[in-house]
């Protein structure tokens, strides 16, 4: 074989492969146990989904867009990352399901990070252990164009919701508003 032979050969089945790796969605699940009851994590993530500039060391400021006024089915909110608001989030509440805890936030937008908006979202569930013990579990689904980001985002993916339901914990507990400011000495407290 001819060495253009070969390489067009190496070539092709590059493209296979990340023609294939294109279609593949990711995905992967943060749990946290926090000593407060279900109600109580719930209101923080569900019913004030708006608000999540308050329990989220990343995000700057939030608000709800698009004429939703509260947590529920359909509500919008945008997460700035950066005060000049280049740098957001853009979520929906789907499947919310106040009852047993649970909602899909289907993911439109986010920095400028290459997601596939087809195939984003995360399931977040606050799971009863006990009256004044509950278990937050979120699982993100996600796809990136091109697929190799995604394999080289999901450590960083992952390291930026277990801060966040490290500050879920604290803000349910203590009602303190967490920040990039604060996060830093927070986190201390709870890994020391």
């Amino acid at each position: 074989m001819t060495s253009l032979v070969k390489v067009s050969l190496a070539l092709a089945v590059l493209l296979v492969a990340t023609s294939t790796q294109a279609q593949k969605v990711r995905s992967f699940t943060v749990e946290r146990t926090i000593a407060a009851p279900a109600s109580d994590v719930w209101q923080v993530v569900g019913e004030d989904f708006g608000a999540i500039a308050n329990s989220h060391s990343v995000i700057v400021n939030s608000d709800y867009i698009d004429g939703s006024l509260g947590g529920g089915e359909g509500a919008e909110r945008v997460c700035n990352m950066n005060e000049s608001g280049t740098k957001y989030v853009h979520e929906r509440q789907v499947n919310y399901d106040p009852v047993n805890y649970s909602f899909t936030a289907q993911i439109f937008h986010v920095g400028k990070l290459p997601l596939d908006p087809a195939h984003n979202q995360a399931v977040y569930q606050v799971i009863p252990l006990d009256h004044q013990t509950s278990k937050l579990v979120f699982t993100m689904n996600y796809r990136t164009k091109p697929a190799l980001f995604g394999a080289l985002f999901k450590g960083r993916f992952q390291k930026t919701i277990e801060d966040y339901l490290l500050a879920v914990d604290h803000h349910v507990r203590t009602g303190e508003v967490v920040n990039r400011d604060n996060f830093k000495t927070i986190k201390q407290q709870y890994e020391g």
